[in-house]
């Protein structure tokens, strides 16, 4: 049983971070384009309804 409300993932690139995470609840889905700013991830993971989990992929860049 999964006890986070919001899953996220994660494609970490040298200049950019693609996001998508969609809401177990409401099935909402939703898309961003980030900076590599750890601020900027954390804010934007800050302004999904929680508790949220996370997971990411990076290559050699990223």
């Amino acid at each position: 049983m999964f006890t986070e409300r919001t899953s996220v993932g994660l494609d970490v690139h040298a200049r950019s971070v693609a996001a998508a995470a969609i809401d177990g609840v409401t099935g909402e889905l939703v898309q961003a384009k980030l900076t590599p700013s750890h601020e900027h991830i954390r804010t934007w993971i800050g302004g999904l309804p929680g508790p949220v989990a996370v997971a990411y992929e990076a290559g050699p860049t990223g």
